[in-house]
């Protein structure tokens, strides 16, 4: 909704990443495509820090596997998964343009912009709007009459009756959980229209999200471009597992391309057709799905938006300890407490902001088709809350489907503490009889009364025993049909069972980051503009996090300062610090130190005609502006320290005077 978004001044952030080359429309001179971004130098060094720290965080600290798999993914892998049948979103055209849209967004956008309208309304008629949301709604939908981009179309100035405006919040708050037809119903109710051209649209229809393509020459063998990175995890499951002696519970982690046909691509990267994802399969044993580490983790305070709280029609965040939240069922188990509880920390050590972070629980409607669980880590960003790290309970479906399918066993074996006794009903054939007078339908009958439930199983004994036979039904097989089976042919039976090991399939906690999303959402966080100075912007990035750490500037383009200038950016870049040089002396020492706060980069080093003297250099840091003069080899040694995280510029600070320059910035 209007209320949760992040007010900035997007169109001057746009214009400093394009500036910057953050990120630019691939194809760009040959017109473009939508979804498809190029990385420029500042924009990749960027995604690839936020790797790294994702690296450190998840598969270093936690031991995780990691693997590359392939990005080319054979039909029949994606058919056994679910995603040929079920990896969809809904899709409508303007009857008229032909102009596509997603469905739920569509509905999104025009219900947002009359919500707007609405609050606009009301302010100019001096109604008192009592809910804080909307009134700081009326505010930014005012200053957003002029954007053309706008989802739901411009913003009209019309009053809702209070019903009204009741009932488009309580759908907004559960717009996840309608499907095709539910959406359908909302376009024709609230005469849902193109808000470009006020031409209706068409009803709903399912539109598969992935790439498909042909491997090899023939075109005969059908491949997709996967849309996530987690099925080359499963099927090398039981490689990894030897790989780790055997041992539960682990992990295999995953840094790589993912591929979704988006049916309308727009909001920059938060909505693409190609993107970077970090996916980590955590496999664990589905009768304990306690964490060894979840007592870390167990009092951090999570903003949580439970399934219950959204049909209620409410979007009102509930605070509550991860303990608790694991104790109370609102989240199903400590594992994926566990990595709930990583995501937020790791997403505060990159930046993001704890007040526009939030963990919403996905609704039945819009979990995904192997989850049974899912909470997605939601970041407030001037587009509204979007999801950036989806955290799912995969169960044991992908194992499950991919070894029935293959005949291959994906479990784990293990031996137990003490031998397991207890009693079970069995069914044993009597293969002299049961073959010759089934013949072609005896195997199929068997498997079907070997994998009976024990309570079916008990009611083909019950019937044999009573009337000296059973009906056994066979449906989906390849002798679908009615079979009697005998006594004579099968003993059912109960037996006394000794178990000196377990054989079971793991399930599966998936966490699951979209590096695209993230990214441009820390953009969004870091982004201010000098107070007195709206032409001065600046992107705070923490040091770890920066795309580069420093920047050597000589004072003016005397010839003397070339040599320092080139020592100090030799001298930090083999210490691992990664330095940036403007020498375009043309412009003010002030100038060049703004247009490099633009790009976040934390510290600058000048180089003047002291350093020719003494040897001596001056350090800036980025957001106080504020500067210290030591010597080259204590200024490289105090930037190698600041941005390994060993000491603050608080610190800094303490140890050595301001120094006070004549410079302007």
């Amino acid at each position: 909704m209007t209320e949760s978004k992040f007010n900035i001044d997007r169109q001057a952030l746009e214009s400093l990443l394009t500036e910057n080359f953050f990120f630019a429309p691939s194809f760009s001179i040959y017109g473009g495509v939508a979804g498809l971004y190029d990385y420029g130098p500042t924009g990749t060094a960027l995604q690839q820090n936020l790797i790294n720290m994702w690296r450190q965080h998840f598969i270093i600290e936690e031991d995780m596997l990691e693997v590359d798999c392939s990005i080319m993914t054979l039909s029949e892998v994606l058919k056994t998964s679910g995603h040929v049948d079920k990896f969809a979103d809904w899709m409508c055209k303007d009857t008229k343009t032909g102009e596509i849209f997603r469905a739920d967004h569509l509905v999104e956008g025009v219900l947002e912009a009359r919500l707007e309208g609405d609050a606009i309304a009301r302010k100019m008629a001096g109604v008192v709007i009592s809910d804080a949301g909307a009134a700081d709604a009326a505010d930014k939908a005012s200053s957003a009459k002029k954007d053309k981009k706008k989802k739901g179309g411009a913003v009209v100035a019309t009053k809702l009756e209070d019903a009204v405006v009741d009932e488009y919040k309580n759908i907004l708050a559960q717009i996840d959980n309608y499907d095709g037809k539910g959406l359908g119903e909302l376009i024709t109710r609230f005469d849902i229209r193109n808000p470009a051209t006020g031409n209706e649209v068409t009803q709903p229809v399912e539109f598969n999200l992935m790439f498909e393509s042909n491997i090899g020459p023939t075109g005969q063998l059908k491949g997709y471009l996967r849309p996530e990175t987690a099925q080359g995890q499963f099927l090398n499951f039981s490689r990894l597992l030897e790989f780790n002696n055997g041992k539960m519970p682990f992990a295999s982690a995953m840094v790589g391309r993912s591929f979704r046909n988006e049916i309308s691509p727009r909001q920059g990267l938060l909505r693409v057709r190609e993107f970077t994802m970090a996916e980590i399969e955590h496999y664990v044993d589905p009768l304990n799905k306690d964490h060894p580490r979840f007592e870390e983790v167990a009092d951090i305070k999570l903003s949580l938006l439970p399934g219950s709280v959204q049909l209620e029609g409410s979007t009102e965040v509930v605070q509550m300890t991860i303990r608790d939240a694991v104790a109370q069922g609102v989240i199903d188990n400590k594992t994926l407490g566990y990595f709930m509880g990583r995501i937020h920390l790791y997403l505060m050590a990159i930046g993001i902001k704890h007040e526009l972070l939030r963990f919403r629980q996905h609704l039945q409607n819009e979990m995904a088709h192997y989850a049974c669980d899912c909470w997605d880590a939601e970041i407030k960003s001037s587009y509204g809350w979007i999801e950036c790290v989806g955290c799912a309970d995969r169960s044991a479906y992908d194992l499950t489907v991919h070894s029935n399918r293959t005949n291959k066993k994906m479990c784990v074996s293990e031996n137990l503490p003490e031998p397991l006794v207890y009693e079970k009903l069995v069914c044993e054939v009597n293969s002299k009889v049961f073959g010759p007078r089934l013949r072609r339908a005896a195997k199929p009958v068997q498997e079907h009364l070997e994998g009976m439930a024990p309570a079916d199983l008990a009611a083909v004994k019950e019937a044999m025993d009573a009337a000296g036979k059973a009906t056994v039904v066979l449906k989906g097989t390849a002798a679908d049909g009615e079979y009697e089976v005998t006594p004579d042919m099968v003993t059912i039976e109960n037996r006394t069972i000794v178990e000196k090991s377990r054989e079971y399939t793991p399930n599966v906690i998936e966490p699951s980051f979209g590096i695209g999303r993230i990214l441009y959402s820390l953009i969004e966080h870091s982004y201010s503009v000098r107070a007195g100075d709206e032409q001065r912007a600046v992107l705070s990035f923490k040091p770890a996090v920066a795309p580069f750490k420093c920047l050597i500037l000589p004072l003016s383009g005397n010839a003397s300062f070339r040599q320092p200038v080139q020592d100090v950016a030799r001298r930090l870049r083999t210490s691992g610090v990664p330095a940036r040089i403007d020498n375009a002396s043309s412009a003010s020492i002030g100038r060049r130190y703004a247009r490099n706060d633009e790009i976040g980069i934390p510290f600058a080093v000048t180089v003047d005609f002291d350093t020719v003297k003494d040897g001596s250099v001056t350090l800036r840091e980025r957001d106080s502006t504020k500067q210290i003069r030591a010597s080259v080899d204590e200024v490289v040694r105090l930037v190698k320290d600041l941005v390994s995280g060993s000491t603050t510029w608080e610190e800094t600070m303490k140890k050595y005077p301001v120094f006070e320059t004549a410079a302007s910035e």
